[in-house]
């Protein structure tokens, strides 16, 4: 009696208590722990059934084997008190605990690091300690138990960093604070943002290679056209924008209760926790409402698209570098109540005024059924069948849709498959393009696939490819990688219009670039 009230319970819950629910906003979104249990599901019928060698070869199969709930036969198929399956968990717990064991052994090896790390904190303001060093720890703890169902690349030895620690730092990869070159190019921005009127051409071209932190917040305001360049309408400029922006929250906010907009209020409220969750700066209540605001006023204003996830990415980068502004340190633990009302509300309207102008050339992206993405994603397969056919038949091959990998790409600029500190080097160029966010993002995108060609040739199946092109390892990137991007981004770029141009001048060659030889046709 007791074995069938447990049968019926499983068939009553749809989904198993206490199962780990992936975190869509995620800087690297996790493995999915569905494909974990289907692993087990498998390997507990080795000893009974002989298994067919079957995998994953198109994506109907690899949604059914990774739905959200046991199928409703499954209890019926399997018997959890079996010996087999009994014996399954006892050896895979064992497994696990050693290889904990083994993790806090190598972690205890060097204890004077830890205690120095924890010790660094000769700061005048309050602090909120950062989980990221953690979370890398926790990452390599756990390849090992992922090798079973994803082959892991070895990647090349690189200093471990956080995820944002460096944010401020022009130089994640490790080179000098600021070398002579640097000096030079900032005193040349200083030159131009303090010149009558800004030449936004040569700002532009100044640009492009990167924007030094000190001058990051004001040549972010002009570049997208929320600051003008004549100096002394900027005052007054900044003031009437931030008056009427907290106008629009006296007018709107209220309304965010009423039954039309419950719902849209309701999904931001979801959303700005799941925003770079592992980023403590992020997780600060007083910054969580900044978030709601700007993106329900966002929506209020603009009620063709409304609210759509993934927005409340774009928002990060420009609060924390307007945040900069106002902190030397790196901000990824900075506690923003130590800022005056003033500070947080110049903030707060500078990020939703430079947002907005950021979507206003990606509406079409997230109207209704999202045909500028859908679009994009289209384009980004064509440019990838003329630039390098083998990669794309590979696809094919596998019946991989770039629907399933590049969505996500275009929905969230690439966001979720950058460390922040690259997303905001990435911008800079961005801003610096014409239509860098619509246009030239479809070239970055075809560079960074490119970039994991021989990663993606090795992958043999629909499901490792899949996995792959969700958790692709750039934990450790900073500037000089996406130096190398940007610049064979822009070699695509020329190429593919017909032109001869190479890389931007001021950009090094990538190594991985597609073959100089190439002739690619113009695009109709």
């Amino acid at each position: 009696m007791a074995a069938e009230n447990s049968k019926q319970f499983w068939k009553r819950s749809a989904k198993l208590p206490g199962s780990i629910q992936p975190v869509y906003g995620a800087q690297h979104p996790p493995l999915d722990p569905r494909l974990s249990k289907n692993f087990i599901k498998e390997r507990s019928k080795v000893n009974a059934v002989p298994l067919k060698n079957k995998k994953a070869s198109s994506f109907h199969e690899f949604a059914r084997n990774t739905s959200d709930a046991w199928d409703i036969g499954d209890d019926e198929e399997e018997d959890f008190s079996s010996p087999s399956f009994q014996t399954l968990n006892s050896k895979v717990a064992l497994a696990t605990a050693a290889q904990v064991l083994e993790n806090h052994s190598k972690l205890r090896v060097k204890p004077e690091r830890s205690q120095s790390t924890t010790s660094e904190a000769s700061v005048n303001y309050k602090v909120i300690k950062s989980s990221s060093d953690a979370q890398l720890s926790r990452n390599s703890s756990d390849t090992c138990l992922r090798n079973p169902l994803h082959k892991q690349q070895s990647l090349p030895l690189r200093p471990i960093i956080p995820l944002v620690a460096r944010i401020s730092d022009q130089n994640a990869s490790g080179a000098p604070p600021m070398t002579v070159r640097e000096k030079t190019r900032l005193e040349k921005f200083r030159q131009l943002l303090s010149s009558h009127n800004t030449d936004l051409d040569e700002l532009r071209k100044c640009s492009w290679p990167g924007v030094p932190r000190e001058v990051r917040p004001v040549t972010w305001r002009l570049l997208s056209g929320y600051l003008p360049a004549n100096t002394e309408r900027r005052k007054l400029t900044l003031q009437r924008k931030r008056e009427e922006y907290f106008g629009f929250i006296e007018q709107y906010y209220d309304s965010r209760n009423e039954e039309h907009h419950q719902d849209t209020y309701r999904q931001i409220h979801i959303d700005i926790p799941r925003t770079n969750p592992l980023i403590p700066l992020f997780q600060q209540p007083l910054v969580q409402e900044i978030f709601e605001r700007i993106l329900f006023i966002w929506a209020i204003r603009h009620p063709a698209s409304g609210y759509v996830q993934g927005i409340n990415d774009l928002v990060t980068p420009f609060f924390v570098v307007f945040l900069s502004e106002y902190v030397e340190e790196d901000v990824e633990n900075f506690d923003v109540t130590n800022l005056s009302q003033d500070m947080l509300r110049s903030i707060e309207a500078d990020s939703f005024w430079c947002m907005s102008k950021l979507l206003d050339g990606i509406q079409d992206n997230y109207t209704f059924a999202q045909p500028g993405i859908q679009k994009k994603v289209k384009a980004l397969e064509e440019l990838v069948s003329r630039i390098d056919e083998q990669v794309h038949n590979h696809f094919r091959r596998y019946e991989v849709e770039y629907l399933q990998f590049a969505f996500r790409w275009m929905n969230n600029l690439l966001m979720r498959e950058l460390p922040l500190r690259c997303t905001i080097r990435l911008w800079d160029t961005y801003q610096s393009e014409p239509e860098g966010f619509s246009h030239f993002h479809l070239y970055v995108c075809a560079a960074f696939l490119i970039k994991w060609r021989k990663e993606i040739l090795d992958e043999e199946d629909f499901q490792g490819l899949l996995m792959l092109l969700q958790n692709l390892p750039t934990i450790h990137w900073g500037n000089e990688e996406i130096g190398l991007l940007l610049a064979e981004a822009y070699r695509l770029k020329n190429v593919s219009s017909g032109g001869q141009a190479g890389p931007h001048p001021e950009v090094e060659r990538p190594p991985w670039r597609i073959p100089a030889d190439t002739h690619l046709t113009p695009a109709q």
